[in-house]
């Protein structure tokens, strides 16, 4: 049985990442920004959990494994540890899909995200070729329910819509 058009013509992605704290005062890395008088992130790359989680949204539409696959090569093979250039590279698996919005949903006790709002939607509709209205963002603390809650490190949801 055929699908309807609407089906041939949109489709939502889900991705989510998180990252608990190392025990430095680096700093870290989300959507792009650097947030300073936190730790960094243990991981591979910079651990930018924004571009992390809409590379697994993307993924979760294009079945092109970046963060599972090529990522983990430009890690460890060349050094490179920028997440943006990891979604970049999604973004160029997306074929004949366009992204017309995203939401970001943010879990951490720690950095304060909510006065960096518009810096943060500015970043990510940067990268991902957006008007800046076409990309929300929403935060909460976790209320110590959780590793993000507690203050150990964030976590990052993300839904993208796409259309063909």
């Amino acid at each position: 049985m055929d699908r309807p058009d609407f089906f041939r013509e949109y489709c939502t992605g889900f991705g989510e990442d998180s990252h608990q704290f190392r025990e430095d005062t680096d700093g870290c890395i989300i959507a792009g920004h650097h947030f300073a008088n936190v730790p960094s992130f243990d991981a591979d790359s910079d651990g930018d959990i924004v571009f992390h989680a809409l590379c697994q949204a993307i993924t979760s539409v294009t079945h092109v494994p970046i963060l599972g696959g090529l990522a983990i090569k430009y890690c460890r093979e060349k050094g490179i540890r920028d997440s943006k250039i990891f979604l970049k590279e999604a973004l160029a698996t997306l074929g004949s899909w366009k992204i017309v919005h995203c939401v970001v949903s943010l879990t951490a006790l720690r950095p304060r995200l909510q006065p960096h709002e518009r810096l943060l939607r500015t970043h990510i509709a940067e990268v991902l070729g957006l008007d800046i209205e076409k990309v929300g963002i929403v935060f909460t603390s976790g209320n110590y329910l959780c590793m993000a809650g507690e203050g150990k490190g964030v976590t990052c949801r993300a839904v993208v819509s796409f259309q063909r």
